[in-house]
């Protein structure tokens, strides 16, 4: 993302141009960086902590929306008759209000602000969980299923953008990573609690999240960097020292990111096809990428086909579906551990490499069953596939994209930009979806093998383009993009 004529010439004086006005350069050593973190722990930690979950609440109710379809089948279906494919319109129909919502989250988190953008979506998700609640018929549970996808759409971008936007640069990947953990968690949470209750009881149950989301919302500072890109400077450093903490030194981060936006200014509103310029466009194909690999790796034609796996190769298929949903909140908070110490890319590579192998061990087990051959192995590699697949999702692949996506792209496209990533997130989510049935009565182990396939140029591609991004702040991340 070139910000001045410098780039567009090719000319080599480029870094400097760029990195003089974004980043005052200072080296701090080790002891110096303990004792100033030990300074300002206290109320910023405490205010940096509180502003992330009560942003993730987010991400939670982002989660239940996901996972409320599985286990409200059988009594949704029963009560109001619905035929098969109704259902299947109910279930994935909130893939659609997502895209809707990923198209206009942008510009949406640009004009009202973040924190203006979780509470729309709050609303519109509340008046979606009502409408299904109170539903007679199909009309009302799909236009309620609409809403809240369309709340989940503009969640699933505000929420790792604002957690990036107020995090120092030394938590800013493991808090970040706790968006995709309260994800994880609301669908395990859904699920299980939806083995329990009634249909009703748990749209009830999915409003709570989004009461908490509003309530805390009052108690939170916006981004510090959305004021100061709005030009509301008071308020920007208002906002950055109740971050930080009222004795922190603020100023060198309140001048780095002034200069920033100061040097953004002189540059023309982006709209969609400027993200194809030329110094823009390593940032996109970073974080287009990375979510075509995250969807196209398979991720929903495994969840979709999960029971039927269980059920044909086990005795306990419901056992197995909660040590699945379980499974899945350890290891992704691991991975929120080691996001900032391993780095983003190692991450990425364990991930990818994980998905690899829990593919093939898949599509083996599916070769074996259509050819009937060593049945007894058939469980067994199900269950190794299977589990390998969703821990190695769980650790990188599912939440380092979007950790990613909220760091590489400067302020002035990252609505833009964040509009795009988020659209070809859900559009991918809903083709695998859509497909996965043709591909698997096609053939069950080549469906897997293609997911394979998938997931070995993941491993190329983070090799040979994903940047790290640990232990910067964005204005750095975003000057080294430039350089690239």
């Amino acid at each position: 993302m070139a910000i001045n004529e410098d780039v567009e010439n090719g000319n080599n004086e480029r870094h400097e141009s760029i990195s003089e006005p974004l980043i005052v350069q200072r080296k701090v050593s080790f002891h110096e960086e303990v004792h100033l973190q030990s300074n300002n722990n206290g109320e910023s930690i405490f205010m940096v902590l509180l502003s992330t979950f009560v942003a993730v609440c987010g991400s939670f109710e982002f989660g239940t929306c996901v996972g409320f379809s599985a286990p409200t089948q059988s009594g949704i279906t029963d009560d109001l008759g619905l035929s098969l494919s109704e259902y299947s319109v109910f279930g994935s129909i909130a893939t659609i209000g997502a895209m809707v919502g990923a198209i206009t989250s942008g510009r949406i988190t640009d004009f009202i602000g973040r924190k203006g953008a979780m509470r729309m979506s709050s609303v519109f998700c509340i008046a979606g969980w009502l409408a299904v609640y109170f539903s007679k018929g199909v009309v009302s549970l799909d236009i309620g299923r609409v809403c809240t996808g369309y709340g989940m759409g503009v969640l699933s971008y505000v929420v790792p953008v604002f957690v990036a936007e107020i995090a120092p640069k030394h938590l800013r990947g493991g808090l970040a990573t706790l968006n995709q953990l309260m994800i994880v968690a609301g669908v395990s949470f859904t699920y299980i609690i939806g083995t329990i209750v009634t249909w009703r009881t748990l749209t009830l149950i999915g409003i709570l999240p989004c009461f908490v989301l509003l309530l805390g919302l009052f108690l939170i500072p916006e981004s510090p960097r959305w004021l100061a890109k709005v030009g509301k400077q008071k308020e920007f450093e208002l906002a950055l020292r109740k971050l930080r903490g009222k004795d922190a030194d603020i100023s060198e981060e309140t001048t780095d990111i002034k200069d920033y936006i100061q040097t953004l200014e002189h540059l023309p509103k982006a709209k969609m096809l400027d993200l194809f310029e030329r110094r823009y466009l390593f940032s996109v194909f970073v974080g287009v990428g990375l979510m075509v690999f995250q969807q196209f790796g398979g991720i929903n034609g495994v969840c979709f086909y999960l029971s039927h796996i269980f059920e044909y190769s086990f005795s306990q298929p419901k056992l197995l579906s909660m040590i699945y949903h379980l499974l899945q909140i350890p290891i992704t908070a691991l991975g929120a551990i080691l996001m900032d110490r391993a780095g983003r890319r190692p991450l990425l590579f364990v991930s990818a490499s994980g998905l690899l192998v829990g593919c093939i061990l898949l599509a083996t087990s599916f070769y074996m069953k259509v050819h009937e051959l060593a049945l007894e192995w058939v469980p067994v590699l199900a269950l190794i596939g299977i589990l390998t697949y969703i821990a190695s999702f769980s650790v990188g692949m599912g939440a380092v994209p979007w950790v990613i996506m909220s760091e590489v792209f400067p302020i002035n496209i990252k609505g833009t930009a964040g509009s795009l990533v988020t659209l070809v997130n859900w559009f991918g989510s809903w083709v695998i979806s859509f497909t996965f049935n043709f591909l698997m009565s096609w053939s069950s182990y080549g469906t897997f093998l293609l997911y394979a396939a998938v997931n070995a140029l993941a491993i190329l591609f983070v090799a040979k383009i994903v940047p790290e991004t640990k232990g910067r702040t964005l204005e750095e991340i975003q000057a080294s993009m430039n350089n690239s």
